[in-house]
């Protein structure tokens, strides 16, 4: 089995910029081959602060969107892990490998048998794999077993037996027709792209090795791109080069510009249920003070979203985050109150 944390060994070249950027989020399309760890180091420099956060941890396989908080924001970095995710995934059926991915050693290699029922087949495994499930999440996932990671247990030779989760597949749609392929054993295999849209907690590996179950003929992941967290979008993400060219070109400069991030009262309605506060009540909040609940009854949802925090982003009448707030009673009490901006 390959190293899952090889890309940490390698690391990101970033230069450190002359400015630092302002509390917010920043989007990352993550490249593949290097872990989210070392895209947060990489951004701690170009940022210029050591207060930098992630949302939500991709395998260094995988490449997409890595929501990352920056200076006051990583506050609001556990309000966005529980967003929906959506992927873009390569499914090989026909092979079963050691971490139900590519970086695997192949474990088994029945080959599919392509025959006119094969498409029905696939569609219903799928539609059955779609909805409330509990999903056995893959040994080789950053979960920890009396504090040490799953992945590292069993490299280390451990048979490791994690329990089920609750999720929700939202969505598991093919994105196209199966491309049948011959392997080196000479078994037939096929490739399904597909996209799934899927509760926070998901994972793909674990449903693509599910579907080869169904399937009768084992499968593995073997691309893995996510493409949207709640209603972020990959498309608006920055890559790390880019950044990295950013910064350069003002090397030198009298007046360097940071490199920019999305305010946090934008984010939360992109995630998160919010409600708009008076003046009075903004000043209540920065006191510590309670609200009264019926300032929830005209909370707006974001349009994405299909499970939501039992938390709502309080914002001001300029649209920005004031706090997080929870319900308590007959009372809304705030749980996390951002600086002024």
């Amino acid at each position: 089995m390959k190293d899952r944390g090889e890309g940490r060994r390698r690391g990101i070249d970033a230069p450190r910029s002359q400015v630092t950027a302002a509390d917010g989020i920043l989007l990352i399309d993550k490249d593949q081959g290097v872990t989210s760890h070392d895209v947060v180091a990489a951004i701690r420099r170009l940022a210029a602060t050591r207060k930098v956060g992630h949302a939500g941890t991709l395998d260094p396989m995988a490449t997409g969107l890595l929501t990352i908080g920056i200076g006051s924001a990583t506050r609001l970095l556990t309000y966005l892990v529980g967003a929906d995710k959506t992927y873009e995934a390569t499914i090989r059926l026909g092979q079963t490998t050691s971490t139900e991915d590519a970086d695997g050693d192949i474990t088994s290699h029945d080959g599919v048998r392509l025959d006119s029922g094969f498409l029905l087949a696939l569609e219903s495994a799928m539609a059955d794999l779609t909805g409330p499930q509990a999903q056995i999440p893959s040994a080789v996932s950053a979960i920890k077993v009396d504090g040490v990671r799953a992945y590292d247990r069993v490299r280390h030779g451990e048979d490791v037996q994690l329990e089920a989760r609750d999720i929700t597949v939202y969505a598991f749609d093919r994105l196209d027709h199966p491309l049948a392929d011959i392997a080196e054993d000479g078994t037939a295999v096929v490739d399904c792209q597909v996209r799934v849209r899927c509760s926070s907690g998901t994972y793909i590996r674990a449903l693509a090795r599910d579907l080869g179950k169904a399937m009768g003929c084992g499968a593995h992941l073997t691309a893995l791109r996510r493409t949207h967290v709640g209603a972020m979008d990959v498309g608006e993400a920055h890559s790390i080069a880019s950044l990295n060219d950013d910064v350069r070109s003002q090397e030198g400069e009298d007046c360097p510009k940071p490199i920019t991030t999305i305010p946090m009262g934008q984010v939360a309605q992109a995630v998160c249920q919010c409600v708009m506060l008076s003046d009075s009540d903004v000043r209540a909040l920065r006191y510590g003070q309670f609200l009264d609940r019926s300032i929830l009854d005209n909370a707006v949802s974001p349009p994405t979203a299909s499970h939501l925090t039992d938390a709502w982003a309080g914002l001001d009448s300029h649209g920005n985050l004031v706090a997080m707030l929870v319900r308590r009673g007959r009372h809304v009490r705030p749980v996390c109150v951002f600086p002024t901006s």
